[in-house]
């Protein structure tokens, strides 16, 4: 079943999260995983925004230039633990430029809670969430609209990290236990469900 997720339709759509069982403590987290360039991004902040204001939490802000992928850890103890008991996660920010954790981030226990990055939707993580959405981009295309967006002077940054994105999909892939898919269309969104029937996927048909 396809959902077109124009404002009102996102609004519904954030209802419906809304009436999730919590998956974390109080907290219902729900993943928004996808290819890098994909618009994850645009999408949390434009659900968010349908959650009145939900907290978005950006896996580019725990990921280190050395450990692009292996901040689970640091994930699962800054922000999951936090949030399981209730409490205001306070994880520490990376700073890509002076290459160090140079702030601390304020994450409330609210209702729903928003989980972005590549990779988010991974084996470890998927027990901890009530939904995982999925981008739905090619990977090539992907990849152009980030280094359209971030400049020729990062193409070397790319070409590791796609290394890298690869070999971790390939270990570990989201898209096959993603409760939707995600395709951006140019007056919003659409919502396709897979075929397995989840918690988020039987609420959206009710």
């Amino acid at each position: 079943m396809d959902h077109h997720a124009t404002p009102g339709a996102l609004r519904a759509l954030a209802a419906r999260l809304r009436a999730l069982p919590p998956s974390c403590g109080p907290v219902r987290l729900v993943a928004v995983d996808g290819h890098a360039g994909s618009g994850k991004t645009t999408f949390a902040a434009a659900l968010a925004s349908a959650l009145d204001g939900a907290p978005v939490v950006h896996l580019d802000d725990l990921a280190t230039h050395e450990e692009l992928f292996e901040w689970t850890g640091r994930l699962r103890e800054q922000v999951l633990e936090p949030l399981r008991r209730g409490d205001t996660a306070r994880p520490a920010k990376y700073d890509w430029v002076a290459r160090r954790f140079a702030t601390t981030l304020e994450v409330p226990p609210a209702p729903v809670v928003l989980l972005e990055g590549v990779g988010v939707g991974r084996r470890e993580l998927r027990p901890w969430l009530a939904g995982l959405l999925w981008l739905e981009v090619a990977r090539e295309t992907a990849r152009e609209r980030g280094e359209r967006r971030d400049g020729p002077e990062l193409a070397g940054f790319w070409a590791g990290w796609m290394r890298a994105q690869d070999a971790h999909f390939a270990a570990d892939p989201s898209r096959p236990f993603a409760d939707l898919l995600v395709h951006q269309r140019p007056d919003g969104y659409e919502l396709r469900e897979q075929p397995a029937g989840t918690p988020l996927t039987e609420a959206l048909r009710h």
